[in-house]
């Protein structure tokens, strides 16, 4: 079993900056590869972006590309989304999901987080 919480949501401008994290505890040495997802009201759940065990991969939906960086700390068994410049198409609850290899699909993620709400206003 893998627990994941996040937290870092909130309230926001558009342009202004979040950073989301994510803790991990429980059989943290097994489905490595990490991600985060978003669903914004009344759309389906969508992958940001993924970073693979020890950070040497990383992967991105194309519109958060440039604006996002997703990190870990392993040591800290934490991982990060840092997103600048937020829009107003951004605000979603966002989800951390623990996988065993980088996806965009929602079935490859095994553990998921109850989500953190960031909104953006215009």
């Amino acid at each position: 079993q893998v627990q994941l919480v996040e937290s870092g949501g909130g309230a926001v401008q558009a342009g202004e900056s979040l950073r989301l994290s994510c803790a991990r505890s429980g059989r943290t040495f097994m489905y490595n590869t990490m991600a985060w997802f978003r669903q914004a009201p009344q759309k389906e759940r969508e992958f940001v972006a993924a970073i693979s065990r020890g950070g040497t991969t990383t992967y991105y939906q194309d519109s958060v590309k440039g604006r996002f960086t997703i990190s870990r700390d392993d040591a800290k068994n934490s991982v990060y989304l840092q997103m600048n410049s937020l829009k107003p198409d951004d605000a979603a609850l966002y989800y951390c999901a623990a996988g065993l290899g980088i996806s965009t699909a929602v079935g490859s993620y095994y553990y998921w987080g109850q989500g953190t709400q960031v909104t953006v206003s215009s």
